[in-house]
């Protein structure tokens, strides 16, 4: 949440996915105020999100691309952004389609790496954080 649990950063997280990687177009599609997007990307490029890369040098102009745990992160903001377009979205005519390399309609699913099962709630059985402080406070 430190790193991506404010609206700009997912904002413009999104529009790098999209290949929106320049500063205006970013303000542009996000309506980000410009000194708090920077700030914001500033952030993400500290955390080792996305890089910062020089694409014309006069004068200087930089666009920017996911690092590697930016793209790890690809998955879970397209599940974010379906999940959206899905329940949340108010005007579905703006619904961004995004295809697999296969052709077929992108859709993410979670699903276990041993057997293949989908997450859902019900699959998820234990955690390392089953011990609640109300278990503790007896000890």
């Amino acid at each position: 949440m430190k790193v991506l649990g404010e609206k700009w950063s997912l904002l413009a997280l999104r529009e790098i996915t999209f290949g929106n990687r320049r500063f205006d177009d970013i303000v542009l599609n996000t309506g980000a105020p410009r000194d708090v997007l920077a700030a914001r990307l500033k952030s993400l490029i500290a955390s080792g999100v996305i890089t910062k890369e020089l694409y014309d040098d006069k004068p200087a102009r930089y666009e920017y691309r996911l690092a590697e745990a930016g793209q790890e992160l690809f998955a879970l903001l397209h599940a974010i952004r379906d999940w959206g377009d899905n329940y949340a979205r108010d005007d579905p005519e703006n619904v961004v389609i995004f295809r697999h390399s296969c052709g077929e309609v992108l859709r993410t699913e979670v699903h276990c790496a041993a057997c293949g099962e989908t997450l859902g709630p019900s699959a998820v059985i234990t955690s390392d954080r089953d011990v609640h402080q109300s278990d503790l406070a007896g000890l």
